[in-house]
């Protein structure tokens, strides 16, 4: 039998051209979200004032197994995809290990990241329907530079609130972002009610994905024919994302494979829930039975250490409730430098799949050891990845030191989110030796639990 190559890829025939809905086969769907006016179920007209009309449909839509691609969109991914789906030949030499290391690398686009397959999607539908103009945040810039890109490329003006202390570690993805035409609002702001009134708490603060998404809301309700979109945590982003997945399954198919154990970051679950969905699906339908990791930051550990509630996805509390894994909307995380996982919550399906004990096991790590494998992936791999996804690479390497202790041959795919281009600041404190860690204690964690709503 001939060698695996070090990438395999699917042609453009072979590209998927449906998304995978993954609550169509859940055995239980998550619990549904809070009106927050009212304090009942939301129904699909109470997402208008904020999402286009057909992302609220994908958003509420609990049953459509298969939702087709539109051929503008799949034009687009034909940009940049099919990925690569990548066997790590000189990372299982280095860790000596009978473990076979597989990585999705999802980094070959100007984002340098997973986010286009989602923005893209979102500004069509946008666009599609008469909308003049776009309001989003961003956190380590990954989304606002695919929104970016997709604004761009449709022609439709965007507003980005950019998480505060991302944008002063960051400060080319905001060049980029302004390239492509976006503009750039570092959160919180004096822009809007809300961010001025979090800064009268807080003046000092660095800012949080909560906020950020408190201010681009506002931004959006309040400006004639715009709307808000979204880059993770939502149900209409882990359907777009599902591209991932369904790449990775088909191109692991060809090659005859299939993985033992399935390992994604975890911020608010777009990378996580693409990656995973289709494995998910055999596992939920009992064909097969992979083993499910997810990895995050140790200084924002929602999975790890929060508590399964009904909380609001926005520090401002103007967002729907939803049945998430939290550690409270008012939760600010310290300064890492993986700041697309600083999220208080996690997405409800998600959440729920590891409720149910689906997504099997949830890992958090301090940020040295994440660099630490960082570093090694890069050296043997020669792709420098982001700090995200750097938590996968981790997770993947351990479980494969553990093969190399039992001598098990284990299937090992990780998702490689994107790349480390825009984090050199992080690179450089980490080989100067400057890196700290942070971990929250228990004390630091209770202020958010105890302002979590009471239903």
């Amino acid at each position: 039998m001939s060698k695996i190559p070090y990438r395999i890829y699917l042609t453009e025939q072979e590209m998927p051209r449906q998304w995978y809905n993954l609550r169509s086969d859940m055995p239980e769907l998550p619990d549904p979200y809070i009106n927050p006016g009212t304090m009942k179920p939301a129904v699909l007209e109470d997402l208008y004032p904020v999402f286009c009309e057909e992302l609220a449909k994908q958003e509420m839509d609990n049953t459509t197994r298969y939702v087709d691609i539109p051929e503008e969109i799949l034009e687009f991914y034909k940009i940049y995809r099919p990925s690569p789906l990548c066997r790590a030949y000189n990372l299982e030499k280095a860790l000596d290990t009978p473990a076979k290391i597989y990585f999705k690398f999802e980094g070959n686009n100007t984002s340098g990241s997973h986010k286009l397959n989602s923005a893209v999607a979102q500004v069509y539908y946008a666009k599609k329907q008469g909308i003049t103009s776009l309001t989003t945040e961003t956190g380590a810039g990954q989304w606002g530079t695919a929104l970016s890109e997709a604004c761009s490329y449709f022609d439709m003006p965007l507003t980005v609130y950019m998480v505060k202390v991302s944008s002063q570690q960051k400060p080319y993805r905001k060049a980029i972002i302004e390239t492509f035409g976006g503009k750039v609002i570092p959160s919180p702001s004096d822009k809007t009610e809300v961010g001025r009134s979090i800064l009268k708490k807080n003046p000092e603060t660095g800012g949080s994905l909560g906020c950020a998404i408190s201010e681009a809301i506002e931004h959006a309700v309040k400006t004639e024919n715009c709307r808000y979109v979204l880059g993770s945590v939502l149900n209409q982003v882990l359907l777009h994302q599902s591209i991932i997945g369904l790449e990775a399954k088909a191109a692991m198919d060809k090659i005859g494979e299939y993985p033992d154990i399935v390992i994604g970051c975890a911020g608010g679950g777009s990378n996580l829930g693409g990656l995973i969905a289709p494995f998910m699906q055999d596992k939920l339908t009992g064909r097969k039975n992979p083993y499910f990791i997810a990895v995050e930051p140790a200084s924002c550990p929602s999975m790890t250490r929060g508590k399964y509630a009904y909380d609001f996805c926005d520090t401002g509390r103007v967002t729907p409730l939803a049945k998430m894994y939290t550690l409270g909307c008012e939760f600010i995380p310290s300064a890492n430098h993986a700041g697309g996982l600083r999220y208080h919550g996690m997405s409800p399906v998600i959440s729920k799949l590891y409720h149910d004990g689906y997504l099997d096991e949830a890992k958090a790590y301090e940020q040295t050891r994440v660099f630490d494998a960082a570093a090694l992936f890069a050296k043997y791999e020669t792709i420098l990845p982001a700090p995200e996804s750097s938590h996968a690479i981790r997770a993947a390497i351990d479980e494969a030191l553990k093969c190399r202790l039992t001598g098990e041959e284990k299937t090992i795919l990780f998702g490689l989110t994107g790349t480390g281009y825009f984090d050199m600041a992080a690179y450089m404190q980490y080989n100067e030796g400057m890196m700290t860690d942070y971990i929250p204690t228990d004390e630091d964690l209770k202020p958010g639990f105890d302002a979590l709503p009471t239903l």
